[in-house]
C-alpha cells in the first residue's frame, strides 16, 4: 500500500502512515473546564450535591482517572503543559498567570499538540479561553503606559495566536473571563470593536457592544458543535475541495465555572445550591451536548474524548454557601486551586474512546495534563522530537489497561507562587512551609508560625496532608529533592537527550516565604 509521508511545517515531527492508518485515528475532543474541582463531579464524589450528568455518563461510557492532575494550581501554566508537554516552571512564568494583553508565552518554533495533529493529517480548532498570550496591534503614536489596558487597535489583527501554534480555526476570547478586553476573537481578528466598557473581578477594560459572559459558554457550544459537523462532512477548516474527511482535533477550553459566576439564564437556580452549582450544571449541560451531537453524527465510537479541568475549585466562588450545603468542591484533599496540597492540582479527569477504552473502567495511575502531547504521538504512533514533550508521557497504556507499572517515574507539582512540588509513589515532597497559595497558612505566615521550610506526606495514610514527616524521614526528602533537581537540570523529566530551560530555574523560592 502506498505510504503517505506528513512532516511538520515547524521542521520538528514526521510520520510514515498507510491510508489504511490514516482511517483508524480517532476524532480527539479535549474539553477543559475552568476552575472546576475534583469533589464538583458527581462520578468522583458521591456525596457532592452538585448533578453532572453528562460527566456521569462519559465516566460510564469510558474511563475515570482518580489520580490526575494539572501541571500547576492555576491556568495559563497548565494550559501550557497541555499544548506543549512541557512544563511551565521551564519558561518564563515562574508563577502566576498571563492576562488578556500577555505576549505569547508558546514560541513560534515550539511543537504543539495542534501542530502535531494538524500536521498528520488532522483538521484543528481552539473554540473557548485561550490563555496563552497574543501580540495586539497598539494605536499608532500612543504610548503603552498601563500593561493591563494598552492602547490597542482592535481593527487591526492579531498575531501569534492560535492559528499560528498549529489550530486552523480559533474563536474564543483572549484570557480568563474576568479579564478585559471583553470581546471574541475569531482566528486573527476581534469580531467587534470595543466600545463599551465592563469590569469583572476589579479588572475594567474596553469590551464589545454584544459582549455578555452569560452568553459565552452556550455561543462557544454552539460554535464546537458546528465545527464538529463541518468536520463529519468532509467541510472542517483545512480539508480542501473534494478532499477526503479528515480526522479532527477540537480543543475546547471552556470559561466556566471560573469567574464570573455566570450562567446562563436558564441554569440560573438550577442547582437549588448557589450560582457557583448553576455554573457546573451548565458546563455539565455544555459537554452532554457534544456527546449527543457525535452520537447524532454516528461518529462516536471513534472519537476520544477527554473531560478534565485546568486546577482546582477557587475559593472565591462562595465556598460558605457550598459547605453549607453539604458540597466540598475539593472532596477530601486539603486545599484549593493556586495551592501546592492535592486540592490545588488534583483534577477530574475522564476519557471515553468506545473503539478501544473499556466502558464504567478506573486507573488509579497519577497522570498530568502535560501527557496530552505524548498520547496523542502514541495513538498515531509518531516518533516526538528530542526538543518537544520533554515532561509528556503517553498514558495510552493505561487506557488500554496494557500498562505493567505506573507511566511516570515522579510528577512535579507548582503553586501560583512558584513553589515546587514533587511526588513519587506516596511520597509528595512539598518546597514551602504553607499552601504556597491562598489557602491558611499561607507561607508568610507558616515561616512567622515557625513551621519546616518543606513539608513531605505519605498520601497512602495521609491523603489530607495532615502530618507532616520531614523530620521523620529526612532521607526520603533528599532522595525526592535530588531527584527534582535532576529534572531541572537535564531540561526534561523524560528519557532523551538533555535540553535547555528558558531561564534559570529556583526550586527553593526561599524570598518569597520571608515573613
Amino acid at each position: 500500500m502506498k505510504k503517505t509521508l506528513l512532516t511538520s511545517s515547524l521542521g520538528l515531527a514526521a510520520v510514515s502512515l498507510t491510508a489504511a492508518t490514516v482511517a483508524e485515528r480517532p476524532n480527539i475532543i479535549y474539553v477543559l473546564a475552568d476552575d472546576l474541582g475534583y469533589g464538583d463531579v458527581r462520578c468522583l464524589n458521591p456525596n457532592g450535591k452538585i448533578k453532572t450528568p453528562s460527566i456521569d455518563r462519559l465516566a460510564a461510557q469510558g474511563m475515570i482517572f482518580t489520580d490526575a492532575h494539572s501541571t500547576s494550581a492555576v491556568c495559563t501554566p497548565s494550559r501550557y503543559g497541555i499544548m506543549t508537554g512541557r512544563y511551565n516552571w521551564r519558561t518564563i512564568l515562574q508563577k502566576g498567570v498571563l492576562y488578556g494583553y500577555s505576549p505569547p508565552l508558546i514560541k513560534p518554533d515550539q511543537l504543539t499538540v495542534a501542530s502535531l495533529l494538524r500536521d498528520n493529517g488532522y483538521t484543528t480548532a481552539c473554540i473557548g479561553k485561550w490563555h496563552l498570550g497574543f501580540d495586539w496591534t497598539y494605536l499608532a503614536g500612543t504610548p503603552a503606559t498601563d500593561a493591563k489596558n494598552p492602547p490597542v487597535d482592535f481593527s487591526k489583527p492579531i498575531q501569534n495566536g492560535p492559528t499560528t501554534r498549529g489550530f486552523d480555526y480559533f474563536f474564543g476570547i483572549s484570557a480568563s473571563l474576568d479579564m478585559p478586553p471583553y470581546v471574541y476573537l475569531r482566528n486573527d481578528r476581534a469580531t467587534e470593536i470595543p466600545t463599551a466598557r465592563l469590569a469583572f473581578q476589579g479588572r475594567p477594560g474596553p469590551a464589545g457592544p454584544a459582549f455578555d459572559p452569560a452568553n459565552c459558554v452556550p455561543d462557544f457550544t454552539d460554535e464546537a458543535i458546528r465545527y464538529i459537523e463541518k468536520c463529519a462532512r468532509g467541510a472542517g477548516p483545512g480539508a480542501g475541495p473534494g478532499s477526503e474527511r479528515k480526522p479532527f482535533f477540537l480543543y475546547f477550553p471552556m470559561p466556566s465555572p471560573h469567574t464570573p459566576i455566570a450562567p446562563a439564564k436558564e441554569f440560573q437556580g438550577r442547582s437549588g445550591i448557589n450560582a457557583y452549582a448553576d455554573y457546573v450544571m451548565e458546563t455539565d449541560a455544555a459537554l452532554g451536548r457534544i456527546l449527543d451531537t457525535l452520537d447524532r453524527l454516528g461518529v462516536a465510537e471513534n472519537t476520544l474524548v477527554i473531560f478534565t479541568s485546568d486546577n482546582g475549585y477557587a475559593p472565591y466562588a462562595d465556598y460558605k454557601t457550598l459547605k453549607a450545603a453539604g458540597h466540598e468542591p475539593s472532596a477530601h484533599f486539603r486545599g484549593w486551586k493556586a495551592d501546592i496540597w492535592e486540592g490545588g492540582h488534583r483534577i477530574p479527569f475522564v476519557a471515553r474512546w468506545p473503539a478501544r477504552v473499556k466502558a464504567a473502567s478506573t486507573c488509579a495511575d497519577p497522570v498530568m495534563l502535560c501527557d496530552f502531547m505524548a498520547t496523542c504521538a502514541d495513538v498515531l504512533g509518531a516518533k516526538l522530537p528530542d526538543a518537544a514533550a520533554v515532561d509528556s508521557v503517553s498514558i495510552l497504556p493505561d487506557l488500554l489497561q496494557t500498562a505493567k507499572s505506573p507511566v511516570h517515574e515522579a510528577l512535579v507539582h507548582h503553586s501560583i507562587g512558584g513553589k515546587f512540588s514533587i511526588r513519587q509513589g506516596n511520597w509528595k515532597l512539598e518546597l514551602c512551609p504553607g499552601s504556597g497559595g491562598w489557602a491558611a497558612p499561607r507561607d508568610p505566615a507558616a515561616v512567622k508560625a515557625g513551621l519546616p521550610p518543606a513539608q513531605l506526606y505519605d498520601l497512602a495514610s495521609d491523603i489530607s496532608e495532615t502530618t507532616n514527616l520531614i523530620k521523620e524521614r529526612p532521607e526520603i526528602a533528599q532522595r525526592l529533592t535530588a531527584l527534582l533537581e535532576k529534572y531541572v537540570n537535564d531540561g526534561r523529566s523524560t528519557p532523551g537527550p538533555k535540553q535547555r530551560n528558558d531561564v534559570v530555574v529556583d526550586i527553593f523560592k526561599q524570598e518569597s516565604s520571608r515573613p
